[in-house]
């Protein structure tokens, strides 16, 4: 009889054993990393005195630039995180950052843009991006082909994931 079928959940192969630590590690750091991202944001916004919108809401107007997007699309296509997409965006609109439309095609779908104020926080994220982007290797010791390995690592386990969702692995 293979011992394999029979192992219960608490006698892992020693491989797995090893593997644990740094996938712990690993998920520290994955959400670490997203509130580090939120606090280099927040602190740039201060910077700036641009008190109105918060981290989570300019890395949003950032990620929808120059689309135009329903609010279903800017959580499928991961720019926005959170739960409660729907207050950010209602905040946004009433700070006079983005606005919506009806669509032509389907009435029921909303089509959201920014207004100039939704761009200039854009705007404001894009430079931040840009001074980063110009010390990350000098300072940070970070090379394009460190981020492109990161990048594939990070593809496949996000891969991972979903199939564990979708497959119910």
């Amino acid at each position: 009889m293979n011992n394999t079928l029979n192992v219960s959940r608490h006698e892992r192969p020693e491989s797995e054993n090893a593997l644990k630590p740094t996938y712990l590690v690993t998920l520290k750091l994955i959400e670490r990393l997203q509130r580090l991202l939120l606090d280099v944001l927040k602190d740039e916004l201060d910077r700036i005195g641009c008190k109105e919108v918060n981290s989570v809401q300019a890395l949003l107007l950032f990620n929808i630039g120059d689309m135009e997007l329903t609010a279903g699309e800017i959580r499928s296509r991961g720019f926005y995180m959170g739960s409660n997409v729907s207050y950010n965006l209602k905040k946004l609109q009433e700070l006079g950052c983005i606005e919506h439309q009806r669509s032509e095609s389907d009435r029921r779908a909303v089509r959201i843009r920014l207004t100039e104020r939704g761009k200039q926080i854009s705007r404001m994220v894009n430079e931040l991006v840009d001074r980063q982007l110009s010390l990350i290797e000098k300072v940070g010791g970070i090379s394009l082909s460190d981020l492109e390995s990161m990048n594939r690592t990070l593809h496949r386990l996000e891969r991972f994931w979903t199939d564990q969702i979708r497959y119910r692995l």
